[in-house]
């Protein structure tokens, strides 16, 4: 990763969270909030990782967290930034986007 850049990384499923009915998926969600970040700090750089917490990848980080989505019985999709849980279910712009903030103000 490239100085101030952030990774945000989206756990979710193909299959809709059983207690977030009449939510967009894991994917919609993901394309939207990408979209979302990118509208708000289109002078900042960042990288959205969709990890699907049935298929993690290799990465033992990530495996490490889709595994505990699911035995945690977390609502998804679980938005993670720098290891702190943002956004879990149905997430809100305001909170992602105030993290965000506060990371890239310290790193100047």
């Amino acid at each position: 990763m490239k100085k101030n850049e952030v990774e945000i990384v989206l756990y979710g499923a193909k299959n809709l969270c059983p207690s977030c009915l009449n939510s967009p998926s894991s994917k919609e969600t993901f394309e939207w909030l990408e979209a979302a970040i990118a509208r708000k700090f289109p002078d900042r750089r960042f990288i959205m990782t969709y990890v699907d917490i049935y298929q993690p990848p290799e990465e033992i980080t990530k495996q490490a967290f889709a595994k505990r989505v699911i035995e945690e019985d977390m609502f998804y999709p679980v938005v993670v930034i720098k290891e702190k849980i943002v956004g879990e279910g149905n997430p809100r712009l305001k909170t992602i986007f105030s993290e965000l903030e506060k990371l890239w103000i310290k790193a100047e």
